[in-house]
């Protein structure tokens, strides 16, 4: 469904940064975005939190995550983006492996988080990512995502659909309608903020793994 700007964006790293940095204007820009889906969660962790960046790219977030901790892992299942992240961001850690069978160990993340990526994932690879978050998150650790949302100001309705067409493919149409929220309950989390910006456009869900 994507047109051939989805290849090129992703080959060429000025493209994405680009685009990136065009729609977190809707929220007042790159920082702002990037830290969105943080707000509030480090002040109730331990200091120097374990942190996962999950399905990091090229490190766009993880250079944020690196201003919190000095224990940061960024993952991704492309080598090429791993390779770029560790040029952009050396203060990480970083490992190459698919969200939804993560290499590492159990109870073992303060904190994971996903910046606009779970929109790129089918439905069955939803439910096992939500399961490894789980898994690896140590007990009363949090989950955290800002991601693609239904707009519920029919005004953003356009930029955003504009924007899906040329660089989004089917899953990305399926998950803006679906109740994410649901679903991690089904997971385990316990969800304790769910919040919309830019209209609607743009969801951010905190959870939190029991701690027993």
């Amino acid at each position: 469904m994507a047109t051939f700007l989805r290849p090129l964006s992703y080959k060429y790293q000025w493209i994405y940064d680009t685009i990136s940095r065009l729609a977190a204007l809707a929220v007042g820009g790159e920082t702002r975005f990037r830290n969105l889906a943080l707000k509030g969660l480090i002040d109730q962790t331990s200091q120097n939190p374990k942190i996962l960046d999950l399905c990091c790219g090229a490190g766009q977030t993880t250079k944020f995550l690196t201003q919190y901790s000095h224990q940061v892992t960024g993952l991704d299942i492309s080598p090429l983006a791993i390779e770029r992240a560790k040029k952009n961001v050396p203060e990480a850690t970083y490992i190459v492996s698919p969200a939804e069978k993560i290499t590492l160990p159990d109870n073992n993340f303060d904190i994971v988080h996903t910046s606009a990526a779970l929109h790129e994932m089918t439905p069955q690879q939803l439910t096992q990512i939500f399961q490894q978050v789980y898994r690896v998150l140590k007990p009363g650790g949090f989950f955290t995502f800002i991601d693609l949302h239904q707009p519920t100001n029919p005004i953003f309705i356009p930029g955003l659909y504009t924007f899906m067409y040329l660089f989004e493919t089917h899953t990305a149409w399926k998950m803006i309608r679906a109740d994410l929220g649901k679903q991690l309950t089904a997971a385990g989390f316990e969800i304790f903020k769910q919040e919309l910006h830019a209209g609607g456009s743009l969801q951010i869900i905190q959870s939190q793994k029991p701690t027993t």
